[in-house]
């Protein structure tokens, strides 16, 4: 195994984290408006005046959110096998063109994500329009770690690539 798959692997375990991160910890959109408002893809957490913060699932999640929390689900499997494959690398160096496609298709799924997570800031909670945040908004530490997991993936990928192209 040479030192840009070790390098690519490194990046992909990270991106992978942070992917994981930003799912696991409920704080895509927040507000300090009347209290503390924190809204991920499927939970919203409440903080009422220095009460105790009340969590929930809203009876409808939106589509939007809902394909988000796919395709970060779906990327997150991707990177996970892409790391497995890189580790089999070590045996086996034709899985590497396997791990490349897989870490495309990571970056992919994130992308979309990306694209349509903002659609979504038009649901009754937030108020807004798609792709416009209300200004008593912000994004929060979980869409920073996913941003940060799709700028990963994609420098990982560049790795990726540089190690599985053809040597004439």
């Amino acid at each position: 195994m040479d030192k840009l798959s070790i390098i690519s692997g490194a990046l992909f375990l990270a991106a992978d984290l942070f992917a994981i991160a930003s799912l696991w910890i409920t704080d895509w959109i927040r507000s300090n408006v009347g209290g503390s408002t924190r809204i991920g893809l499927l939970k919203t957490c409440l903080t009422v005046h220095g009460r105790e913060t009340t969590c929930f699932t809203p009876n409808h999640i939106h589509p939007e959110w809902g394909l988000t929390f796919l395709c970060v689900l779906a990327g997150i499997l991707c990177v996970t096998v892409t790391i497995a494959l890189l580790i089999a690398s070590y045996w086996e160096s034709e899985v590497r063109k396997y791990a490349r496609w897989l870490g495309f298709a990571a970056m992919v799924m994130f992308c979309v994500a990306a694209v349509t997570f903002p659609i979504g800031f038009n649901m009754d909670q937030i108020g807004g329009e798609p792709y416009k945040l209300p200004s008593s908004y912000q994004v929060g530490i979980s869409y920073i770690f996913f941003v940060l997991a799709l700028w990963i993936t994609v420098v990982s990928e560049l790795f990726a690539g540089k190690v599985c192209l053809p040597h004439f």
